[in-house]
């Protein structure tokens, strides 16, 4: 399997409000930039999407690492959240539709494609794939 390192981030001015995600893509020596953003979202939803919209440009099953800022997305993976989503019908633990739903379970698409490590990141910390991911997801937050 290719072996892929993928940084996202998603940024919010409000939430909700406009909002901008973006991710780094490395696969040997090339490197991907990729950005977008919603005119009325939330912090969430730009992080799920950077995800999704990285996973998406995978043309064939990979081993991927994830590095993430969002404690949201990787304590899904880690805990396992979206097993018991499914199995309860997308309600959480508080008897509650699970928010976000259509991107979680576009999400778990490529989850299940993809050999999957998540790594959660420290935000603002330093990280210069992190910084970078966060300095496109603010910039592509429409104005």
């Amino acid at each position: 399997m290719r072996e892929v390192t993928i940084y996202t981030d998603g940024a919010c001015s409000g939430n909700p409000g406009p909002g901008g995600w973006a991710a780094v893509l490395m696969f040997e020596e090339h490197l991907k930039e990729i950005s977008g953003g919603d005119k009325v979202t939330t912090n969430n939803q730009m992080e799920l999407q950077a995800v999704i919209e990285a996973l998406r440009l995978l043309k064939y099953p990979c081993k991927v690492k994830v590095h993430s800022d969002s404690a949201y997305i990787i304590n899904c993976f880690k805990s396992r959240w979206y097993v018991n989503w499914e199995k309860n019908g997308w309600v959480n633990s508080k008897k509650e539709p699970v928010a976000n739903k259509e991107q979680w379970e576009e999400l778990l698409r490529h989850f299940r494609t993809h050999k999957i490590e998540w790594i959660k990141v420290k935000g603002h910390a330093g990280n210069k794939w992190n910084e970078r991911c966060d300095e496109l997801a603010r910039a592509a937050v429409p104005r």
